[in-house]
């Protein structure tokens, strides 16, 4: 497996937001999106190979059995299933952007980051791949169907608002609890004035507001 970097940190997004976790970002990753803040992980030859036994040793020292799965794009990686058994009685969450689906995965947490529009790189051959993919409504169904589950969105401005509740309607009966909403933001500065009117748009439709903790402790410092 090619693993681009490996790293102790707590989470910083979603309904686990604080919780010392173990991180994996595998390296691979289709999709171009226009603020992505780990653009080193996009190719698939972006880091080093390395085994999960060596990999339980890295890591065994850390007072925490969580384990994060991250990228890139966990779930277009090949192998991924054999890669993850033997970490199985750790607490295992993927993040993915929801445009693969594999079954029969030891996933305690499948944090799935639906694209919208506003994630469209403005090189026009480069969008046209990307908008090709981004959103894969069939495997995000069987996603939420077969895992616990909670959805990401990234929101950008308050039209967004608009595309989510597309997205939503068009799955049909997911769980109001699951979806959260966070804002992007390249660093510090951004990340405090957009939460401010994701605080109230949060207050407003009902959606938990999930912090991004990695830019306010860090800034979003490589590795933290």
């Amino acid at each position: 497996m090619i693993v681009n970097e490996i790293f102790y940190s707590i989470q910083g997004e979603g309904s686990l937001a604080g919780t010392p976790s173990v991180f994996i970002r595998l390296a691979g990753c289709p999709l171009r999106c226009r603020w992505c803040d780990t653009k080193y992980a996009w190719h698939d030859s972006a880091g080093e190979k390395h085994s999960p036994e060596q990999i339980k040793l890295d890591i065994g020292g850390h007072p925490t059995d969580h384990l994060v799965i991250t990228g890139g794009e966990p779930m277009t990686t090949p192998h991924l299933k054999d890669f993850l058994a033997p970490f199985a009685k750790m607490h295992i969450t993927i993040e993915t952007s929801g445009i693969a689906f594999v079954p029969g995965l030891p996933c305690d947490l499948m944090s799935i980051s639906p694209k919208l529009s506003n994630s469209t790189p403005e090189d026009a051959e480069t969008a046209r791949d990307h908008e090709e993919n981004r959103l894969n409504l069939p495997a995000l169904r069987q996603l939420i169907d077969t895992y616990d589950y909670q959805l990401k969105f990234v929101v950008d401005h308050p039209a967004d608002l608009d595309e989510i509740a597309d997205t939503l309607k068009a799955l049909k009966n997911v769980r109001f609890d699951k979806v959260l909403l966070m804002p992007q933001a390249a660093n510090l500065q951004e990340y405090i004035e957009k939460s401010r009117f994701l605080a109230q748009i949060c207050k407003q439709t009902g959606f938990a507001f999930s912090p991004r903790l990695q830019l306010l402790l860090w800034d979003g410092q490589k590795g933290k």
